[in-house]
């Protein structure tokens, strides 16, 4: 299996980001400020929700893949919605939300972690896995932070 990190999957994995760190730069801007948490929300929201597509894709592909592997990839989904049930009752306040997204997008790395250990995702992916989650998260937390 090659174990090498591709330019083209670290290139666009790392472009993904850009989303987040424009939102970071708009959160200063007060006329902007309510749509930059709004968009770091929704696109953390959805990452964390391809996530689990990305680990349910993985055990498809591995007919060895254990049973639980498709419990935990419906998790993200769940996750992202549940986290918008404040917005989606009035609450004006998306800090929680943003929070509970960041922390989560680093602690899934736990199932990387697994998965890579199962041999059922590659060393290079792990790799950039631990790179794009650690970023996601840590902009979406400091997002939070406004």
């Amino acid at each position: 299996m090659n174990n090498k990190l591709s330019f083209s999957a670290t290139f666009l994995g790392l472009a993904g980001l850009l989303p987040q760190l424009f939102c970071l730069i708009a959160v200063f801007d007060e006329n902007t400020r309510y749509i930059a948490l709004s968009a770091g929300y929704l696109y953390a929201a959805l990452i964390f929700s391809f996530l689990g597509g990305f680990w349910w894709g993985l055990a498809v592909a591995s007919p060895g893949a254990p049973q639980w592997v498709y419990s935990v990839a419906v998790v993200p989904s769940l996750v992202a919605v549940a986290s918008g049930i404040p917005w989606m009752i009035g609450s004006t306040w998306p800090g929680p939300s943003l929070a509970l997204l960041g922390i989560a997008l680093i602690a899934v790395l736990w199932v990387d972690v697994r998965l890579n250990r199962l041999n059922l995702m590659p060393d290079w992916m792990l790799r950039l896995r631990i790179l794009l989650s650690l970023g996601l998260g840590l902009a979406t937390l400091a997002l939070a932070a406004f």
